[in-house]
């Protein structure tokens, strides 16, 4: 499963810097592609508010 973002999100880009296969991108939030996402838990570990989750 994929990680979401929550709303909680500041796109600091923090999780875009850790996550090792380029499944995250920012816009208003950080997005995280599901397809690509291998559910490592790096950008879980990393964001400052909390605002990425497991699904």
């Amino acid at each position: 499963m994929a990680h979401k973002v929550t709303d909680e999100c500041v796109a600091c880009g923090a999780c875009v810097d850790t996550c090792p296969v380029g499944a995250i991108t920012l816009d208003e939030k950080a997005v995280v592609d599901a397809d690509a996402c291998v559910d490592c838990g790096a950008c879980e570990g990393v964001c400052p508010t909390g605002a990425i989750q497991a699904e």
